[in-house]
This record gives C-alpha cells, structure tokens and sequence, in this order.
C-alpha cells in the first residue's frame, strides 16, 4: 500500500511530478495491500498459461496443413481430449500448489526487498534485472533438472512431465506437484538476489511462462524473434529431450545451452543435428538403439 493519501504527496515526495505510468500506477496501488498486489502473480500465470498456447492450439486444430512442415515430430498427434486433460490438470495444480506457495512467499518476498511503491523502475532498470532473473533461474533450473533425471527423481517425480514425447503449449507447466514447486525455487532466487519493483517481478515471470510455452510448442518456425536471442534453447533442443525420454542425458536447460555445452549434456542432440543436417525436425533422428549409445 502506497503511504501517501494524495498524488500531491507522492509527487512531493519524490521531488518531481508522476510520470503518466505512476500516476496510473497510484490509482491503481494507492489503496491497495502489498498482500493482494503480490497474489496478482497468480492470477497472470492462470491467463498466460491460458492465452499464450492458445493460438497455435488452435491453428493446428483448424488448419493443420498450415505449419505441419514445422512440427519437429511431425508423426505425432496429440487428441484433444488429453490437451484438455492436460490443461486441467496444470489449472489444479497452479491452484493447489502455486497458490499456498504464493501465500507462504508472501513475507520472504517483502524481506528480500521486492517493493510496491514509487518510483516506477526505468526501462533499463527492469531489462538488467530480468537478465540476471533469467540467467540464474535457467543455471539452477539446469541442475535441478538434472537431478530429477535420477532413478529416483524420475520415477517418482519427473517421469509425469515426461508423459507427453512430443510436448505441446499447454503441457509446458504439466507436472507432478513437487516438480512444480522444486523448479520454482530458482525462478524465485533472482529476485531475491536482485529485487525489483513488484512490476518487474510480475513481467519475469509472465515472461518465463510464455518462454516455456515457446519451449514446448513442438514447432520449429524460422522466423521466431527468440532465435536472435544468443544461445537460447528453443522448441527443437528441447523436443530432443522429451523424444528420447526417462534415459535422456541431454539437453536440460530451460532457456539457454550454455550449460549443456559447457558440461557435455548435448553432445547426442549435436551428434543427431550433424547426421540429421540435410533434413528437417527429429523425425530424421536414428533409432533409439543409437541414440541411447551417443547418451551414455
């Protein structure tokens, strides 16, 4: 909640007058508790998850013919019933484990200096901060991913994501709860390290949420703005790892490659694009009998 009763006050305070974004940020906040404003977090990860996979959702539905020559594993077909299922099984767990977890994170955010009042934070501000946000999640998240690639982490508790070997949009959140809450943790520890105004942690992660949704289209279009982005991931890398499964050991990062380049969890996926370079998507990979010999 603001501590001022006036856009007076708060122009006072800050010895100048309110931009046209604080000032739209003050009627909204002004009389607000940082409690409801931090639980917006939940509620942006239900409409992005909803929104974001929709559109290809629905064109692979409509008109498949369109992009079916960028589908990475063009043979398979997911049914519509199990996106359905799929989508409301992330819907229960975004309720029942992210939301006590928002609730419980309430205090450490406010402890480690997640603020909600003003000055808004620059364009620059907010673009350093979401770079250290995505560098450490995705160096964490790269560790912890790995681990779950364990006897007993995938058998208990990663081997539900992995269901889907052809992933899709909507299955990009779809996990056993404990995994949910398990990858969670490095999304949390940027702004912990670089804490921002709650602006910039809302953006981070409906940004990271639409990052993911990208990871797991199952569709490698050449013109993508993220393939600008130097060393990310994208849809292709990523498809690798779910098409060859519980015995993968490669590609485990969430966004960049840096790390599976540096530690040598990519050495099968670059072996299988070197025999695959004259054609197009995983369909070209060879049998799982080879891929299983370049992995271990």
């Amino acid at each position: 909640m603001l501590p001022y009763a006036t856009v007076g006050e708060a122009a006072a305070a800050l010895g100048r007058n309110l931009t046209a974004a604080e000032m739209a940020w003050f009627r909204y906040s002004a009389g607000m508790h940082d409690f409801w404003l931090y639980l917006h977090n939940l509620v942006f990860l239900l409409v992005v998850y909803t929104v974001a996979p929709l559109p290809l959702a629905l064109v692979e539905l409509l008109v498949p013919d369109a992009i079916h020559k960028y589908k990475v594993q063009p043979k398979v077909q997911v049914p519509v019933a199990d996106v359905v299922k799929c989508y409301k099984n992330v819907v229960k767990i975004f309720i029942f484990a992210v939301g006590p977890l928002e609730f419980l994170s309430f205090h450490t955010s406010k402890w480690v200096g997640v603020r909600t009042g003003l000055p808004l934070p620059s364009a620059w501000e907010m673009a350093a901060q979401l770079t250290v946000y995505f560098m450490v999640e995705d160096y964490f998240g790269y560790w912890l991913h790995r681990a779950l690639h364990s006897r007993w982490g995938y058998e208990h508790i990663h081997s539900v994501h992995h269901e889907f070997s052809a992933p899709f949009g909507f299955a990009a959140p779809y996990a056993h709860w404990a995994e949910v809450l398990i990858l969670g943790l490095p999304a949390f520890l940027g702004p912990a390290i670089a804490p921002g105004h709650i602006v910039t942690f809302w953006l981070w992660f409906v940004l990271r949420h639409i990052e993911a949704v990208e990871l797991h289209c199952g569709y490698d279009f050449p013109l993508t703005p993220t393939k600008l982005i130097p060393f990310y991931g994208g849809a292709e890398f990523h498809d690798y790892h779910h098409y060859v499964g519980r015995h993968t050991n490669n590609n485990f990062a969430s966004v960049f490659t840096y790390c599976d380049y540096i530690y040598g969890t990519d050495k099968g996926y670059r072996y299988q694009k070197r025999q695959s370079s004259n054609s197009k998507g995983i369909s070209t990979y060879s049998t799982c009998t080879l891929i299983l010999a370049i992995n271990s």
